[in-house]
């Protein structure tokens, strides 16, 4: 059994964009209470999450764009972004300490406290891009603790494997030229954000880096377990990643209601399973998962224990 680590704060549940927003405070509330019913959160190692500072957040997304978040940051009621994305007086610093707790996921796993970890933090970040919020998120999570992970400690090599429903944007658009991070994604398309094309593939330097599988509305568990192994298997066998970050959006379940795929609990185990073979062959097992979509609760929350269970075995 690896050593799983779990990363949650009740800050996260601070960050509020209105009552009916399907990015809920309840989504957290729905994984926490089902992993603490089922007993699988007693077998995870707690990790309290740290505040990104200014540096970090700053290797991501422009000044210009921290500065103005900071000063839209209201104090009551909520601030506008885009028609989707909203601040509210606790948001901002859910961002940074989101931002934080996948900074925090990597020291773990770096400093032999942890092997794999998830983190169960919001708001989310694969549609953030350097200027600009969109779709939810504010700063780009994954993205950040990638480039911690490479100047921190020393990483070389990064896998991003991005199974939201929707495109990762954001985090295509900080690594496309970049030779030293291989981005996968699968997502429903057409379908928002508008990205996310096969022939995105990366520029320059990165040229080929990039890999987008478009997904059809109505594929579920055979086809995306087709794709990772026939397309993300021998990708990352060919890059040989230092550590794996997982975009974990459980949004392409075949209950939630902002989609159209058709993947069941059984299958996010199954896709799991999959990347953590691959983490096993080649990044000494170390993975650092975090949360992205999911908005059906229930579904969610069983999915999320399906991968943590996945990542807790030796796949």
């Amino acid at each position: 059994m690896q050593r799983v680590g779990y990363v949650f704060d009740p800050a996260f549940l601070n960050h509020e964009m209105g009552a009916g927003h399907p990015e809920s405070p309840d989504r957290l509330r729905a994984i926490h209470n089902h992993l603490r019913s089922s007993g699988l959160l007693r077998q995870l190692i707690q990790i309290a999450p740290k505040e990104a500072s200014r540096q970090w957040i700053a290797n991501i997304h422009e000044s210009a764009y921290i500065h103005r978040l900071e000063s839209q940051s209201p104090t009551t009621g909520y601030a506008s972004l885009d028609p989707d994305t909203s601040l509210s007086p606790g948001s901002l610093s859910a961002a940074y300490l989101a931002a934080g707790g996948a900074m925090t996921a990597v020291d773990h796993i770096m400093a032999g406290q942890a092997d794999r970890v998830f983190c169960a933090v919001r708001p989310p970040g694969h549609h953030a891009e350097a200027n600009q919020a969109m779709g939810f998120c504010f700063f780009n999570n994954i993205a950040i603790a990638t480039r911690y992970a490479q100047e921190r400690h020393g990483l070389k090599r990064v896998l991003i494997v991005d199974w939201d429903v929707h495109h990762g944007n954001g985090t295509q658009h900080v690594f496309e030229e970049d030779p030293s991070v291989l981005f996968f994604s699968t997502h429903q398309y057409p379908h928002y954000p508008g990205s996310g094309r096969a022939t995105e593939r990366g520029k320059g330097a990165g040229e080929g880096l990039t890999i987008n599988v478009p997904m059809v509305a109505g594929e579920g568990n055979a086809e995306y377990q087709e794709v990772f192994e026939n397309v993300l298997v021998p990708a990352a066998d060919s890059f040989q990643p230092d550590i794996i970050m997982i975009s974990a959006g459980f949004d392409a379940h075949q209950d939630d209601p902002l989609a159209s795929m058709r993947i069941t609990d059984q299958g996010y185990r199954e896709l799991s399973n999959i990347v953590t073979r691959i983490a096993n062959r080649h990044a000494a097992g170390r993975i650092v998962s975090c949360l992205e979509g999911g908005y059906h609760l229930p579904a969610l929350a069983t999915s999320v224990e399906q991968h943590l269970i996945a990542l807790c075995e030796n796949a």
